[in-house]
């Protein structure tokens, strides 16, 4: 890891950042004992009100490493809106909100609410009528809220843009500069993000002073302990082989990826003719649905949970055995965020991508190149166990 330019790589525990009894009673029941890199990093200098601009892979604690400062920064009596966090999605926003409340759980008096899009607003105003000192949001939604004068910004002194380059890939831009020149009252300002783009910069450069920049490289030990494979099979044997996979490693919870909504919901229907508990998300879906089945996929009642790119960054559950990419992605960033949702906490996982014609090689050639990943080629008996192949011979096989 580098914070501001200069390598470092101490192993920090969190009863060594001072943090109060509450927060390390938190972590404790988590079994959380040392700070990830990025954790190690951001916390400090957004403790002492600093602006951080932090670098990180996908799945090394993010939300931590700004939510425990946020919670440590409130002033319980003061019944105002004090932090705000802005997500580009409704998943990754309840996501957020999860995991702060956990922490939050031995400090009581802390009112956390969420507000997104496709869920009723006046439930939302609801939340908000309660006096919240956290408010999670998508962007979109929290300016209707405002416009609305439902919630007011005047006094939010830390602000978090989390997931921020894919946030500001959607679009939200304009609403993003909008809601931070709402607060002038701003004291720092936190930027995650698992890549730095021109406009993550340009943000950076107009709203930040002087913040501590912090790198931490996928080749650390953080990176996710995620095995890779590919795996040619054609395009009407995918959902056998899905199957097969997972029944060989007995695997108990697993993710697959499709690139279309319709093909997420026929996966979905072949999965459980074949007597595989499957269920799926995808945008056309009303939001009560879509919180439906991932409560199920958390707690662990859903074997297999079936997306599309829209979900890949809102889905944070530590005990995904294995992702598939039932589908090659169409973006090489969609296949960083798809494999992350596996190999999390410091566990073990496994990656597996599907090639069923030459436009996916070389799609999935691309990735693998361009992400700097390693992606063993295999090939799989009917009993679902893997055979690592050599690159020639599965040249010749593609068809």
């Amino acid at each position: 890891m580098e914070i501001n330019g200069v390598e470092t790589n101490n192993i920090v525990r969190y009863d060594s950042l001072g943090l109060s009894p509450e927060l390390l009673r938190a972590l404790q029941k988590k079994g959380y004992e040392v700070a990830t890199p990025v954790q190690a990093g951001a916390i400090p200098p957004l403790m002492a009100w600093q602006d951080v601009l932090a670098k990180a892979p996908t799945g090394t604690g993010k939300t931590f490493a700004f939510g425990i400062p946020m919670l440590e920064h409130l002033d319980l009596a003061d019944p105002v809106v004090q932090g705000l966090i802005l997500a580009p999605t409704r998943e990754l926003a309840l996501q957020i909100c999860g995991e702060l409340r956990d922490l939050a759980e031995f400090k009581p008096g802390v009112r956390i609410a969420v507000v997104y899009g496709g869920q009723p607003i006046d439930r939302q105003i609801a939340q908000l009528k309660k006096k919240p000192q956290i408010v999670v949001a998508t962007p979109g939604r929290l300016m209707d809220h405002y416009k609305r004068r439902t919630i007011r910004l005047d006094q939010v002194q830390t602000v978090v843009l989390d997931e921020c380059d894919r946030m500001l890939d959607m679009g939200f831009v304009r609403d993003v500069t909008r809601i931070l020149d709402l607060m002038p009252r701003r004291r720092n300002l936190a930027l995650m993000s698992a890549t730095i783009s021109r406009e993550v910069m340009d943000i950076a450069w107009v709203y930040q002073r002087d913040a501590v920049e912090i790198v931490v490289r996928p080749e650390e030990e953080n990176k996710p302990d995620i095995l890779q494979y590919r795996i040619q099979v054609p395009a009407n044997a995918k959902a056998d082989a899905l199957v097969q996979i997972i029944e060989a490693n007995r695997y108990e919870r697993v993710l697959a990826f499709c690139n279309t909504k319709s093909m997420v919901e026929r996966l979905t229907k072949l999965l459980e003719m074949k007597g595989c508990p499957a269920d799926c998300i995808h945008g056309d879906m009303r939001q009560a649905n879509r919180e439906k089945v991932m409560s199920k996929f958390r707690k662990g009642n859903l074997r297999i949970l079936v997306a599309t790119d829209v979900a890949s960054r809102g889905i944070d559950v530590e005990d995904v055995d294995a992702v598939f990419n039932y589908d090659v992605p169409d973006e090489n960033e969609y296949y960083v965020h798809r494999i992350g949702r596996t190999g999390r906490a410091k566990k073990h996982g496994a990656a597996y991508t599907f090639v069923s014609n030459i436009a996916s090689g070389i799609r999935l050639d691309e990735i693998a190149k361009n992400t700097r990943n390693e992606i063993i080629p295999v090939s799989f008996s009917d009993l679902g166990k893997l055979t690592e192949q050599k690159r020639t011979e599965l040249k010749g096989e593609e068809t």
